[in-house]
């Protein structure tokens, strides 16, 4: 079954993992110094508050990698935009001494990349294919 190793919630066995890529705003190289520090501890703050692992991430000069395991309840352009509008307001808060009125201030820039990762492709389809022949076996267990 393909969600052998993945991680269970009340009635859903699930792993669903993204490679992230967001930028800052005209891809300035914002992040170096003190800010490129500090952005690792504020994304892994806003991951724990949403129980989202951060399995991996790296902070480039002017982008930065996450590796992400995101529960089912919530959608990535959820999570996403989640992540970087909390960070943003951190940012601006902590490091750049902005105390409020935060309108029309931007750190990162609109979009993001994002891409799946898991399980290869020709595994899932192979497990669609014999399904039916693993449920008569009694190999199909979804608790």
């Amino acid at each position: 079954m393909p969600c052998e190793s993945g991680k269970v919630l009340a009635h859903v066995k699930w792993e669903c993992k993204y490679h992230v890529v967001i930028v800052p705003k005209y891809r300035k190289k914002a992040l170096f110094g003190r800010i490129r520090r500090e952005i690792g501890k504020i994304i892994r703050q806003l991951c724990r508050q949403k129980e989202v692992e951060l399995i991996e991430g790296h902070a480039m000069p002017d982008h930065v990698h996450l590796v992400l395991s995101v529960p089912p309840k919530y959608s990535i352009a959820m999570f996403v935009g989640y992540l970087k509008g909390k960070s943003a307001i951190h940012i601006h808060r902590q490091l750049q001494g902005v105390k409020k009125g935060f309108t029309g201030k931007h750190f990162w820039s609109r979009g993001y990349c994002v891409s799946t990762v898991g399980m290869d492709e020709e595994t899932i389809r192979a497990y669609v294919r014999n399904q039916e022949e693993l449920d008569r076996q009694g190999e199909l267990d979804l608790t």
